[in-house]
């Protein structure tokens, strides 16, 4: 067993390497002048700040980041909402039914977005949703339920059913029981889906393109998209744009980090 540490070792180093050094040429890139033409590999030995002067006023970043905001939150509140309270009774009532409901729910992870976009085109015109917040909104939380309520249902089979006869006993009736007691210990699960969901939701671009069309209602990664046309591509001002736009779920991953490997291990339980 000892033998195989070392190899352990550099498969975690060369897969942290991985993911981080996309991250180091995109700080490279975000701080070099447009005329700079040294590898991306060098970290400049200046401090340029007008990519991100640049970026944030071409492409109006600051009325993209309200909009992302305002669709990322409703979008996560929901969607921990709806999905803690549907997970509790298909977790804690193992019947017929409530077993077909939840195999529904999983069944629906299997279905890529794209292949509906043409019908939900469709609908969200026929529904008067287009270019609205809440259009978009519940488009997130339909696609982002049926993991949320897998990831629930799971760690809510791993909690004893003791505390929930124990809750009944002091006259606790279902939704108390469920409000005082099982909510309160779900952080790590809640934390798990806010992480997972909130960073799919804020890097969408897919949905805002097409249900968010006008310029006021752009996202922050449509609005960068911007940058790249026929005639040139700005890099350095994707970079700065992209980096600000990371920065938000990058402080709250490290806000919830420590929640997020106890909820994620115990979500995937099979209730």
């Amino acid at each position: 067993m000892s033998g195989k540490k070392p190899w352990l070792t550099f498969l975690s180093i060369l897969i942290c390497l991985i993911h981080i050094l996309p991250f180091y040429i995109l700080i490279t890139t975000s701080f070099k002048a447009v005329d700079d033409l040294s590898s991306k590999w060098v970290m400049p030995g200046y401090l340029y700040l007008d990519n991100f002067i640049n970026a944030w006023a071409d492409a109006k970043l600051g009325i993209a980041f309200k909009n992302n905001i305002i669709v990322t939150a409703f979008s996560i509140v929901l969607i921990v909402i709806f999905g803690s309270i549907a997970a509790y009774p298909l977790s804690r009532r193992q019947t017929k039914w409530n077993k077909f409901v939840y195999l529904l729910f999983i069944s629906a992870l299997i279905v890529p977005p794209l292949t509906s976009l043409v019908p939900l085109y469709k609908f969200m015109v026929d529904l008067g949703g287009m270019n609205q917040y809440w259009g978009i909104i519940l488009l997130h939380i339909t696609f982002h339920l049926p993991m949320t309520i897998f990831l629930y249902t799971g760690f809510i089979s791993t909690i004893p059913r003791e505390l929930d006869e124990a809750g009944m006993i002091d006259g606790a009736g279902q939704f108390g029981l469920f409000y005082r007691i099982i909510l309160p210990l779900l952080k790590p699960i809640t934390a798990t889906v806010i992480i997972l969901h909130g960073v799919s939701v804020w890097n969408d671009f897919q949905f805002s393109l097409f249900f968010l069309q006008k310029p006021d209602l752009r996202t922050v990664t449509v609005a960068l998209s911007s940058f790249f046309a026929e005639d040139g591509n700005k890099v350095g001002w994707v970079a700065a744009g992209s980096f600000m736009g990371a920065m938000p779920m990058i402080f709250i991953y490290l806000f919830l980090q420590r929640y997020f490997i106890t909820g994620l291990s115990s979500g995937a339980v099979k209730g």
